[in-house]
């Protein structure tokens, strides 16, 4: 199901949601200015893939590029994450940057998908709970939801050196609040039919979240022995938990109050 619109109207111009969706893509297209060349010689090539991998990389081999070496600086290691907060990395590590890792790799995407579908589900999502939480409450709660995804997704394995990157957890957690703040929205979904047709049907915000949140935690623990490796692909446990996240944050200070009855006063 591609979300295309939903039935809430906005209040307020939610200039921050535009403002992150901006980010997310210049970032993205910087990231396509990399070279991804390897060296012209074995030896060369060695050489940089020790550096690569001793260095920015924290012991995760990948090939010795600059668009590799780019994930590996900003994306979020959880292994070396935990040795930044444990104070154990090693001698000359830039112990701050490696702890910003846990925001900067929210604005990191692997490819057009990836980028593509989270601004999608960012833009249909994201303004109606910034009308409700105000721009800089919005800024906090995205923030707070993508950093929340992250150590969940670090600790199915907190020996992971796989960097894990992109919007989703916030994301995640986008779809949470909206769950709680809009329960009776309507999201209008275009939905496959005989693989060449995408049909446009409305379907309760509950229904639509509900399904995409079953799909992650059976994804999520059908892996859970692979999820942090390589082969996973997806941060399914980053979802998960940036979910929740959102969703308990929303129960918890973001209903709408309820409208006292109107008083009647006898004639």
């Amino acid at each position: 199901m591609i979300p295309v619109g939903d039935t809430p109207r906005t209040r307020s111009l939610p200039w921050v949601n535009y403002a992150l969706i901006g980010v997310n893509i210049l970032v993205f297209l910087y990231t396509l200015t990399l070279a991804a060349d390897l060296a012209p010689t074995r030896l060369e090539r060695f050489a940089q893939l020790r550096a690569q991998t001793e260095g920015v990389c924290y012991g995760f081999l990948a090939e010795p590029t600059e668009v590799n070496a780019f994930y590996c600086r900003w994306g979020f290691q959880p292994r070396e994450f935990f040795d930044a907060v444990a104070g154990t990395l090693p001698q000359g590590s830039d112990r701050l940057a490696i702890l910003f890792t846990i925001l900067t790799s929210l604005f990191i995407h692997g490819g057009w998908l990836h980028i593509v579908g989270n601004m999608l589900f960012l833009w249909i999502f994201g303004d109606n709970v910034e009308d409700r939480l105000g721009h800089a409450g919005y800024l906090a709660f995205y923030v707070l939801a993508g950093a929340a995804a992250n150590v969940v997704q670090a600790s199915i394995d907190p020996n992971s050196l796989v960097p894990v990157v992109g919007a989703s957890g916030a994301i995640a957690g986008v779809l949470g609040a909206y769950l709680v703040m809009f329960p009776t929205a309507v999201i209008h979904v275009l939905v496959p039919v005989f693989i060449f047709f995408l049909v446009p049907i409305p379907i309760p915000a509950v229904v639509m979240i509900g399904i995409w949140f079953l799909q992650n935690l059976l994804a999520g623990f059908a892996t859970l022995g692979d999820a942090a490796t390589p082969d996973a692909g997806v941060a399914w446990f980053a979802h998960i938990g940036g979910f929740l996240f959102g969703f308990a944050f929303a129960a918890l200070f973001a209903r709408e109050p309820r409208r006292a009855p109107p008083r009647s006063y006898p004639l």
